[in-house]
């Protein structure tokens, strides 16, 4: 999971931003949006606060899980699309990240918080409600994590606990990855779904790459890219 704001204005965002960091007190939210830099933040390590770092790609970055190796990607293919591959320390499989395309958010606590869980799996429960209220027509899923074929390769293969789907198909991916100081969830929200565009980038056969498609048109749907995801999250956030 990373994002895309192609729908969103600059001032808009910026605006949004600064009125939710200025009442800090109330909301209790810093909430921050770059325009690139994913391949430096996404790996980083969380600060222990409340923060909203939402991020605006101008490249296409494909965003490898955790325990991903090197050798899962084409890298040919990769530098042909001039497509950025980078790495987060969170979750298993990866991500495809286009501007229009997606939306990446990462959402941090501290451990002192009210919505902090010690259970990993039920940790993502309330942020799954969060962008299921945003989305119309969105469920979050409490049951236990459901894998495919696929979903060691690709993240919205599978579904995990706090995931959100829209008649049955994943629309939003979380991972999490937790350390003393805080807890980080990345959210990957899907605008566009088109699997064919990540298979191209992995190192698979043809044939491997045409089932691919094939099998994966259906498991997850794109939201379009007129949704307000950004402004509901953080008005959402806001309330918790």
């Amino acid at each position: 999971m990373v994002g895309v704001l192609g729908f969103w204005s600059w001032s808009t965002v910026a605006s949004r931003a600064v009125a939710v960091t200025c009442g800090a007190v109330a909301t209790g939210w810093r909430v921050e949006v770059l325009r690139d830099g994913i391949g430096e933040r996404v790996g980083a390590r969380p600060v222990g606060e409340r923060s909203v770092v939402v991020y605006k790609v101008a490249r296409p970055v494909l965003v490898l899980g955790s325990s991903q190796r090197d050798d899962a990607v084409d890298w040919p293919r990769a530098e042909k699309r001039g497509v950025d591959v980078v790495r987060r320390r969170s979750g298993g499989s990866a991500v495809l990240v286009e501007p229009g395309a997606a939306v990446w958010v990462d959402v941090t606590i501290p451990p002192d918080d009210p919505l902090w869980d010690h259970d990993v799996g039920r940790a993502f429960h309330w942020l799954g409600a969060v962008w299921a209220e945003v989305i119309s027509g969105a469920e979050w899923y409490d049951g236990p994590m459901r894998k495919t074929l696929w979903s060691d390769r690709v993240c919205f293969a599978g579904l995990g606990p706090g995931e959100v789907t829209v008649g049955g198909r994943k629309v939003v991916g979380l991972s999490q990855r937790r350390i003393r100081e805080a807890v980080l969830f990345q959210c990957c929200a899907t605008l566009r779904w088109e699997p064919e565009r990540l298979l191209d980038l992995l190192a698979l056969s043809e044939g491997e790459r045409a089932r691919g498609a094939a099998e994966l048109a259906g498991v997850a749907t794109g939201l379009g890219p007129d949704m307000d995801l950004v402004g509901g999250l953080v008005d959402a956030l806001a309330t918790r």
